[in-house]
């Protein structure tokens, strides 16, 4: 190494931080929007003048805030010729570096697991609240709480934020915090793509939450074309944000594939391997060809409102099915990119809850590739009313209603799991109970919706929304407070007060219950989906629903603040409060920089609950017993 490499680096890398990431974003975003308005052409020859103005603003300011946080440090250095040294690597893992580390851009993959959780809180709240909005307008019939414009604007901001929480929920925290830990890893593969990962998130959700200033989302989160070419500028937003969200989730899926791949421990074969990463990477599997899908969607419609394009301008050639299918290439495969890690993420507290082995490993993995497979090749069954290609219904109905079958094998591995065992009832636990009642709910219902003529009858009614309710917050999020409540000891060092934690997850479940079965009621009654207003034959369904929706609310509350708590004032936590087998709770807390100080050796399968410990974690560590 050159004397360069080892001198310890003063530059501006150690400035930078979140902080100057928005100063030099908001810089570059106002300085471009002064540039184009002074330059791009308008006038009524030039309509697209506005839109122009609006989406090279942002881009300015998503490019301005990663130049700003740090996040080309390391390419720039490299192209110079003057890589990073080792005490500059030691700087961007936070080493010594304290709460700092959280506002940097820090490669250490722990600090990313965190960020990644707290952004995660950050868009529920937002997208909850807005889902409060929503249902305090519809608790009666004709009610004018918000005005039309604004409660659309509030349907398609709500919903895409949630969509973009769900995605990150499970994979963003416990992917990046746990998954390397439990592998045996020192850290990700790419540590700096991982906090590229993150900070692009980051960089998009002003944007994002600029829509309501700019007209909003009118279109719902689907933004179809041509109705996103007609939208107001708050489209653009839109556009922008789903463009970033695909190259971080791209970056990140690369990150965990490859961690998972090429960094597990001597003797973690396959069959040795923890459910969780084969969920982990399954999901981010389905996301690296989906997503591209969803960004050239938008890329096209942003083509056509900046520039005059005709993707799905049906008079010059376009067509509205591209951006359909292009959407649902996505849409559909989405959701197994959200269900996938919450459910192996409880795969993995139900061996420890039960103290039994894990029922059928091959089966669940079976499970896993046979919904990753058949996910791709289902999207259709949302466009039977459409009227594309009616003769591919019934081939996209069977498609649909297999993939019931390795869901039902996840169900199977589930209850042979529990059957039986020694059941310790701790939150965790709990939420396992919840997610099987909820996904069943989920399942079954979206049967209904794979007929081609019971669809007919339900699309686009408020029964659609309780069904996709069920599955991705019933079963999903859900899951995801699970796991959170499981690996929270080790992720903060603290335990979780379940004495209020479980009250509150009570007290939304029963909410959750009573909201979407409000839903389902007027659904079936006929009630379509995103109206502000609606006839007096659904107003008690939706008063019903709009009980249960500020239940939700109330114990959501309870939770975030026993989440706070918990954190800061929290009794603290042993190494291994559950008995857990797999690596991730062989570590002390904290945990060391490097996870590892001697690189663990794996010798059995991590559910054989009863039989000697089977990591080797060298002779000079203490092993925790099981």
């Amino acid at each position: 190494m050159s004397s360069v490499a080892h001198k310890k680096s003063k530059g501006i890398m150690r400035k930078l931080n979140a902080f100057t990431g928005i100063a030099f974003g908001l810089l570059l975003g106002f300085t471009v929007n002064y540039l184009a308005r002074k330059y791009l052409a308008q006038g009524e020859d030039f309509p697209f003048y506005g839109d122009q103005v609006i989406i090279s603003t942002m881009l300015a300011w998503a490019l301005g805030f990663m130049i700003g946080v740090g996040a080309f440090v390391g390419p720039y250095r490299w192209l110079m010729n003057r890589d990073l040294s080792y005490e500059d690597q030691m700087w961007l893992a936070g080493k010594d570096a304290g709460t700092a580390r959280y506002f940097r851009f820090t490669t250490d993959h722990k600090v990313v697991g965190i960020q990644y959780l707290i952004m995660t809180m950050v868009l529920l709240g937002v997208g909850g609240t807005l889902a409060m909005m929503i249902r305090t307008q519809l608790s009666m019939p004709n009610n004018h709480f918000i005005n039309h414009s604004m409660y659309n604007s509030f349907v398609g901001l709500h919903g895409i934020i949630m969509i973009i929480a769900t995605i990150i929920m499970v994979t963003g925290p416990f992917g990046n915090f746990i998954l390397p830990i439990m592998i045996g890893a020192r850290d990700m593969a790419f540590p700096r793509l991982n906090a590229l990962s993150f900070w692009l998130i980051f960089a998009a959700v002003p944007i994002l939450l600029a829509a309501p200033f700019l007209g909003g989302i009118s279109t719902g989160w689907t933004a179809y074309a041509p109705l996103s070419t007609q939208a107001p500028p708050g489209m653009d937003a839109y556009i922008i944000t789903i463009i970033i969200f695909a190259v971080s989730s791209a970056v990140a899926g690369a990150n965990i594939t490859t961690t998972a791949v090429t960094m597990r421990a001597r003797g973690m074969t396959w069959d040795r391997t923890p459910i969780f990463v084969y969920g982990a990477v399954a999901s981010v599997g389905v996301a690296i060809p989906a997503f591209p899908m969803f960004m050239a969607s938008q890329i096209f419609s942003g083509l056509d409102r900046a520039m005059g394009a005709s993707f799905y301008d049906a008079t010059n050639g376009g067509s509205g099915w591209l951006y359909a299918n292009l959407f649902w290439l996505m849409g559909h495969p989405e959701v197994y990119v959200i269900l996938l890690p919450a459910l192996v993420a409880l795969l993995e507290i139900v061996p420890v809850f039960s103290r039994s082995p894990l029922f059928s490993f091959n089966a669940a993995v079976a499970g896993i590739v046979g919904i990753t497979g058949l996910s791709v090749l289902v999207w259709a069954h949302h466009m039977y009313a459409s009227g594309w290609a009616p003769n591919l219904n019934a081939p996209f109905m069977l498609t649909t209603e297999i993939i019931s079958i390795p869901t039902g094998l996840l169900f199977l591995v589930f209850i042979g799991t529990i059957w039986r065992g020694n059941i310790w009832v701790r939150l965790p636990m709990i939420a396992v109970y919840a997610v099987l009642w909820n996904f069943l709910i989920g399942g079954i219902t979206g049967i209904y919706l794979s007929d081609v003529p019971a669809d007919m009858a339900l699309h686009g009614s408020m029964y659609v929304t309780a069904h996709f309710h069920y599955t991705l917050m019933g079963a999903g999020l859900t899951g995801m407070i699970g796991a959170t409540a499981y690996w929270f000891p080790k992720m903060t060092g603290r335990m979780l007060n379940e004495k209020i934690a479980t009250p509150a997850f009570l007290i939304m479940q029963l909410g959750f219950q009573v909201t979407f079965f409000g839903m389902f009621l007027v659904g079936l009654q006929g009630q379509p989906r995103r109206v502000a207003m609606y006839d007096i034959l659904f107003a008690n369904g939706n008063k019903i629903s709009t009980m249960g929706a500020y239940t939700i609310f109330f114990g959501a509350l309870i939770m975030l603040v026993t989440i706070i708590d918990s954190w800061r004032h929290g009794e603290v936590a042993p190494a291994n409060p559950w008995g857990s087998q797999t690596l991730e709770w062989k570590v002390p807390n904290p945990i060391p920089l490097e996870n590892f100080l001697v690189p663990p050796v794996v010798t059995g399968d991590p559910y054989q609950f009863g039989k000697p410990d089977i990591y080797d974690l060298g002779a000079d560590k203490e092993k925790v017993e099981v």
